[in-house]
């Protein structure tokens, strides 16, 4: 008696057919709009830059514990964009992938830049939970570190020149390869560049007020105009 046997195959993939969820541009999206709250709520906590503070820890401490519900503000929209950007990169990166040469080092350098912006919120927030309620108590804390604190919210958080980095190689990506649409390649070429440009000067701060704007553009473009597909890979 004879047998036959059925074996399953795979079935072919034609290159630039396959649709991508869109899910990872407006995480994104999300991640800009939230780092951009975030900065925000980082510029209302001005005590250390009040004319009316200058030099007077004490009263420095006492401006920061009315600004609570700002600093409340600054943690969790910083924190939220710091858990939504490594998504994003991630995405960024696939996105790329599909449409650069094997090989090519834009992709996981248009990842790394989205990582440093959310690694400079991780750290830019990271000592809220020391202040954010300390200065309310200023009887625990000593009044210079409270000084310290509100130069570090107003600096830290600001470092968004990883975005540059980001917006250069999608540049990149854009004119030399033709791997996403030629007008996010400008909107990233001129923010970005820009950023990268405050990034490297003492205005470093600077890079947060081009950085955001680029980022939304980027993402939501990625979101509503682009024509993702995986091409097929042998």
């Amino acid at each position: 008696m004879t047998t036959f046997t059925t074996t399953s195959v795979p079935a072919q993939t034609r290159p630039g057919t396959t649709p991508r969820s869109r899910a990872w541009a407006w995480t994104g999206f999300a991640a800009a709009a939230a780092g951009l709250g975030g900065l925000i709520g980082s510029s209302l906590t001005s005590a250390v830059y009040d004319e009316a503070t200058y030099g007077d820890a004490e009263a420095i401490v006492a401006t920061l514990a009315n600004q609570t519900p700002q600093l409340l503000a600054f943690h969790v929209l910083t924190m939220v964009g710091v858990v939504l950007l490594p998504v994003a990169a991630a995405g960024l990166h696939r996105r790329l992938a599909d449409r650069l040469p094997e090989g090519s080092l834009l992709g996981p350098v248009a990842a790394t830049g989205l990582l440093l912006v959310a690694v400079a919120g991780l750290l830019g927030a990271g000592l809220n939970t020391e202040f954010l309620f300390g200065v309310a108590q200023p009887e625990i804390l000593v009044p210079e570190s409270a000084a310290f604190y509100g130069h570090w919210v107003g600096t830290i958080p600001w470092l968004w020149v990883g975005a540059g980095v980001t917006g250069l190689a999608l540049a990149a990506a854009a004119f030399r390869h033709r791997a996403v649409p030629r007008w996010i390649g400008v909107v990233a070429l001129v923010l970005g560049a820009l950023t990268v440009l405050f990034g490297v000067s003492p205005l470093q701060y600077m890079a947060a007020m081009t950085a955001p704007p680029m980022l939304l553009a980027v993402f939501l473009g990625f979101a509503l105009g682009d024509r993702e597909t995986a091409a097929a890979r042998s």
